[in-house]
């Protein structure tokens, strides 16, 4: 990589394989991370930008008292209805993409990492420069989403399928992090990648 050129990572996996720990490791080498989770939630805030468009669908049973959307509730909703599903998927993922993609081009970091679950489903994948995967056992990641997000097994498998499945994203990645061990070693993967980034 050149000295003051920019490298665009998408980081993608499945659920509970340790994607977020691995931001943070990217984050504390100093990468710039954009989080595609935190802009979900600022954007169905009541003053976010698809908030009003949500509650039109969905109605106002998933407003909190303060008007808030409950988003355990429209979770709830929309992962036992493939048709919500999408419906929720093509008001959110546009925003999703357009805010990251402004926010990777404004960033003056060398490495930009975009954090984000459903970067092949969302087509994210084609504005970056590589592509990063995390991996896990199956076993740990239902381990890591009970303990984590308190949900049970079937809810756990059902959000698990409703992903593209974690082999073909591995098919594509050009950097693959095994995250089954222990801390340490899934750092150094990460410190090894940003060395080899260096080198390029």
């Amino acid at each position: 990589m050149k000295k003051n050129s920019k490298v665009i990572l998408g980081l993608t996996g499945s659920f509970g394989t340790g994607k977020t720990t691995v931001a943070g490791i990217f984050k504390s080498l100093g990468a710039d991370v954009i989080d595609a989770d935190k802009i979900a939630h600022q954007i169905i805030l009541p003053h976010g930008e698809v908030y009003g468009k949500i509650v039109a669908i969905f109605g106002k049973g998933i407003l909190k008292k303060d008007e808030s959307i409950n988003r355990v509730k429209l979770g709830e909703l929309v992962f036992h209805n493939d048709g919500l599903l999408s419906k929720l998927n093509s008001i959110m993922h546009p925003v999703i993409v357009r805010v990251m993609k402004e926010k990777a081009k404004a960033s003056v970091k060398d490495i930009v990492v975009l954090d984000a679950p459903l970067l092949i489903e969302t087509g994210l994948d084609k504005a970056v420069d590589k592509i990063v995967v995390v991996t896990a056992s199956l076993r740990s990641q239902v381990l890591r989403l009970k303990k984590r997000a308190h949900l049970e097994r079937e809810d756990i498998l059902k959000r698990i399928k409703s992903q593209i499945p974690l082999s073909a994203k591995v098919r594509v990645a050009d950097f693959i992090i095994d995250n089954n061990g222990k801390l340490e070693k899934t750092k150094k993967e990460i410190q090894n990648l940003r060395r080899s980034l260096w080198k390029s």
